[in-house]
């Protein structure tokens, strides 16, 4: 059975006539940069998220820039971020200027070690850039208590966790930028590229809003070097159709999640055999319960000691997945004047090497599902 890794046409034919509208009514206009669509998704993006202000801009990548710009972080300042992770998380500070100074994951959540913070602080440390990967929040409460202690600025970068909850509180609430992206695989995917930061901070926000469009305020007058940032309008206005479908879809991930661990069961796999994703502290079956996490799957990930022999069966059987990622940031050639080398992180190297994104998007049948588990068991004999 043919089960791709994303079906984003799937998505479209449900809600094509809403989509088709909408941008029709852009063209209409003939407003196509800022304007009303964009304020519009910004203040419903902000309130989703638990936060005061949203500020649209190009996409997730810049969404992490444009954060970095508005607190002056460039050169020799330094931003503790995780090596495990796509590649804007660190590509972003690199391009201000700073350096990325990399802390390693924890093995079963995927996300920044805390605990490892602390000790690459130097008095060049100016912001922890922390990332909520799969879906998953990242544990903040000891981010924030330590970035608080040392007057350093935190930026969530939540590209693929819009929804996500930790103790109840949304991804991008909790520090003082969250960065969102919607690129078309993304839970809330626009028609492109597009992405958003919110703050519950009014000055950031402001500025914010003068950064994404050349720090002009009023027009021609440049009070800061910013940059070309701006969301357009087509962009807004598919978000703004898909929003309000985006906890139903985020809830159809939750138990294509929680069916695939009952597959897992059910067909005798151990867990000395396919390692699956970590699953919040609590009993709710989707996620949501006494602990306050909310996990939304972007991905879907299982580990794998033979995860390339595996997922070359799986193509053979017409079974899409993608590895995400398969070289840590620290030892990408692009960095190698860092001075990082192989084995300085080594959790960071062992998700690289093992890990396998399946099928999770909300369309997946139960059918589909099935097939996936069982080529699965059949790979493994």
């Amino acid at each position: 059975m043919n089960v791709p890794l994303l079906d984003l046409k799937a998505q479209y034919q449900a809600i094509k006539p809403e989509i088709d509208a909408a941008v029709q009514a852009v063209f209409e206009s003939q407003y196509f940069i800022l304007g009303p669509q964009v304020k519009a998704c910004e203040e419903a993006v902000a309130a989703y998220s638990q936060a005061a202000y949203g500020c649209g801009v190009s996409s997730g990548t810049d969404a992490l820039l444009i954060a970095l710009m508005n607190e002056g972080i460039g050169p020799g300042d330094e931003v503790i971020t995780t090596p495990y992770t796509f590649f804007a998380t660190a590509g972003s500070i690199a391009r201000t200027g700073a350096r990325p100074v990399f802390v390693d994951i924890e093995a079963d959540t995927y996300n920044m070690n805390a605990a490892q913070i602390e000790a690459r602080i130097t008095p060049h440390t100016k912001a922890i850039m922390v990332v909520h990967l799969y879906g998953l929040m990242a544990d903040m409460d000891p981010v924030m208590e330590i970035a608080n202690r040392h007057q350093l600025i935190v930026i969530e970068d939540a590209a693929q966790a819009i929804g996500a909850e930790y103790k109840g509180r949304r991804a991008g609430s909790i520090g003082d930028y969250g960065c969102f992206s919607f690129f078309p695989s993304k839970n809330l995917g626009g028609a492109g590229d597009g992405g958003m930061v919110v703050s519950q901070d009014e000055g950031k926000a402001a500025k914010l809003k003068v950064m994404r469009n050349h720090g002009m305020q009023p027009k021609y007058y440049n009070q800061f070097i910013g940059g070309n940032f701006r969301l357009d309008a087509l962009q807004a206005a598919v978000i703004n159709v898909k929003l309000k479908y985006l906890d139903d879809w985020s809830r159809a991930r939750q138990a294509n999640a929680l069916r695939y661990n009952q597959l897992f069961e059910e067909s005798g796999i151990g867990s000395d055999q396919i390692g699956l994703p970590w699953m919040p502290r609590c009993t709710n079956p989707a996620y949501q319960g006494e602990c306050g996490c909310r996990h939304i799957f972007n991905q879907y990930v299982i580990r794998s000691l033979k995860r390339d022999a595996l997922r070359d069966h799986l193509k053979d059987l017409g079974i899409g997945t993608e590895i995400y990622y398969p070289v840590p940031l620290h030892v990408q050639q692009c960095f190698e004047d860092l001075g990082y080398k192989a084995g300085d992180f080594p959790e960071s190297e062992r998700a690289a090497a093992e890990t396998l994104a399946l099928p999770i998007y909300p369309e997946l049948s139960d059918e589909q599902a099935a097939a996936v588990v069982s080529a699965i068991k059949g790979f493994i004999g």
